[in-house]
C-alpha cells in the first residue's frame, strides 16, 4: 500500500502536483488506484448447425477455446479545493493471449486477425477530465456507461469502453439525474476506437449516442427510473421501471417492472423499428437463499435495438442467449445461494433457466438456456480479493447454433492506494 506522503511525493516528481498545498489536498487525498488482474479460459461447443446455410456449414468452427491474461490499472483522482474543482482520471488495459488456435479464436477475449489468428496481445489507454460543483459532477473523454439504455460490456478480458461526455447530478435529496453524449467506442476484445452502432447492423453508417435519465426513491422501499436514448439516425428509446422491496416472513420480496419502447430514428439506417418491451421479475431472498421468477413479453416490429457489444438492461440477458428477438415471450426462473449465511463469507451459487418461444428471427424463435455459476473471493488475509469464478452455459434453438461453454475467472484487485 502506498502511503498518503509517497503519493505527494510521486505527483511532486511527476509534475502533476497542483500548483498550491491546498488546492492538492483533495486532488490527491482523496485519490485512488486499483490494479485488477484477469486470467479467463473461455471453451465453447458448437452443437448444430441451426442458422447456417449449407455452405457455411462445411466451413463453421466446432469450438472456440482461447486463454488470456488481462491486467486493468484504474486511477481516480480526487479534485481540487474550491467553489469548481478538477480531476482527472485514467484506465490502462492491457491483454495478453496465453493460448489460442486459427480454428479456436473468436471467443471475445483477443481482437482476431484477417488470418483467423488471435493476436498476441492488445492495449489502450484511456483518460478522462473531470470537474465538480457542489454534487453535479461532469466528465470527458474515456468512460464506461451503465445506465438502462446503455451499459457497457465486461463478460470478457478487458471491458468495452466508450468516448464522450457524462453528467450526473445527486444535488436533490434520494433524485440521481445522468445525461450523456457519446461519438465512438471500443469493443472488448480490441484496441481500436470506431463509430457507434446498433447491433447485427453491416452496413457503413454511424451515429452518435445521447442519453438522460432520473432515477428516484421514493420512501425506503420504492426506487423509480426513467432514461432515454438516442442513436443519430438508427433509433430511440424510452425506458421506464420500477422497483419495490417488501418485508415478507424473514426475507425480502422484490418486485422489479421494466418497460421499453423504441422506434426508428431520422434517416432509419437499420431498418424500420417499432417495438415495445415489457418484463417483470419477482426474487424473494430469505436466510441466504435466493428464489426468483420473470417472464419477458416484445410486440411490434423488430426486436429490441442496443448498441453493437453492448449489455442489454433486462433479465433475459444471459450468458450466450438475449431472448430479444421480435414477437418473443421468454420465461425465467433462478435461484441462488449466499454461503455467507453458513458461515463462509464470499462463496456463492447461482442458476437460472430462460425459455423463449413465438418470435419471428426468420423462422419462428424457439430457444432455451442454462447458466450456473460457482464464486468465490478471499475475504481476509495476504490473498483478500484474490476471487475465482466457474460458469457453465447449455444454450439451444431453432433458428441459431447450440452451444455449450464453460468459462473459468480468476481475479485478483489490489488497492495500491
Amino acid at each position: 500500500m502506498i502511503t498518503l506522503h509517497s503519493r505527494r511525493a510521486l505527483f511532486s516528481l511527476l509534475g502533476l502536483l497542483p500548483l498550491t498545498t491546498a488546492s492538492a489536498e483533495g486532488f490527491i487525498d482523496d485519490s485512488k488506484l486499483k490494479l485488477q488482474l484477469r486470467n479467463v479460459y473461455f471453451n465453447e461447443n458448437f452443437r448444430d448447425e441451426h442458422g447456417l446455410s449449407a455452405k457455411s456449414a462445411m466451413t463453421a468452427k466446432s469450438e472456440r477455446t482461447e486463454w488470456g491474461q488481462g491486467l486493468l490499472l484504474d486511477y481516480q483522482s480526487g479534485f481540487t479545493s474550491g467553489t469548481l474543482g478538477f480531476g482527472v482520471d485514467a484506465l490502462g488495459l492491457f491483454g495478453v493471449k496465453l493460448d489460442s488456435g486459427r480454428g479456436r479464436s473468436g471467443t471475445g477475449l483477443l481482437p482476431v486477425h484477417d488470418d483467423g489468428r488471435a493476436a498476441d496481445e492488445f492495449a489502450s489507454l484511456g483518460m478522462t477530465a473531470k470537474a465538480q460543483l457542489a454534487k453535479t459532477t461532469l466528465k470527458y473523454g474515456t468512460l464506461l456507461p451503465k445506465t438502462p439504455v446503455l451499459i457497457y460490456n465486461d463478460a470478457r478480458l478487458l471491458p468495452q469502453t466508450y468516448q464522450g461526455a457524462h453528467i450526473s447530478s445527486v444535488d436533490i435529496e434520494n433524485l440521481t439525474l445522468t445525461g450523456g453524449h457519446l461519438s465512438r467506442f471500443k469493443l472488448r476484445d480490441s484496441s481500436n476506437s470506431m463509430p457507434i452502432v446498433p447491433n447485427g447492423y453491416g452496413g457503413e453508417k454511424s451515429g452518435d449516442f445521447s442519453y438522460a435519465g432520473a432515477e428516484y426513491t421514493l420512501g425506503k422501499r420504492v426506487r423509480l427510473s426513467y432514461f432515454y436514448g438516442e442513436l443519430e439516425n438508427f433509433y430511440r428509446q424510452h425506458f421506464a421501471g420500477i422497483q419495490h422491496d417488501l418485508l415478507l416472513g424473514s426475507g425480502v420480496l422484490t418486485s422489479d417492472l421494466r418497460y421499453f419502447n423504441s422506434v426508428d430514428s431520422g434517416f432509419s439506417y437499420g431498418g424500420k423499428i417499432d417495438n415495445n418491451m415489457l418484463s417483470g421479475q419477482l426474487s424473494y431472498v430469505v436466510s441466504g437463499h435466493t428464489f426468483g421468477g420473470g417472464y419477458q413479453t416484445l410486440s411490434g416490429d423488430a426486436g429490441l435495438p442496443y448498441i453493437s457489444g453492448a449489455t442489454v438492461y433486462s433479465f433475459s440477458n444471459a450468458g450466450i442467449g438475449k431472448f430479444i428477438e421480435a414477437d418473443e415471450n421468454t420465461w425465467m426462473l433462478n435461484y441462488g445461494y449466499n454461503f455467507a449465511a453458513v458461515g463462509v463469507p464470499g462463496l456463492t451459487f447461482s442458476t437460472r433457466y430462460l425459455s423463449g418461444n413465438d418470435g419471428k428471427s426468420n423462422t419462428t424463435v424457439k430457444e432455451w438456456e442454462r447458466d450456473a455459476e460457482l464464486a468465490y473471493v478471499v475475504q481476509q488475509g495476504t490473498f483478500k480479493g484474490l476471487g475465482v469464478k466457474v460458469r457453465n452455459y447449455v444454450y439451444r434453438s431453432d433458428y441459431s447454433r447450440g452451444r455449450d461453454s464453460n468459462r473459468v475467472y480468476l481475479t485478483y484487485d489490489i488497492a495500491l492506494w
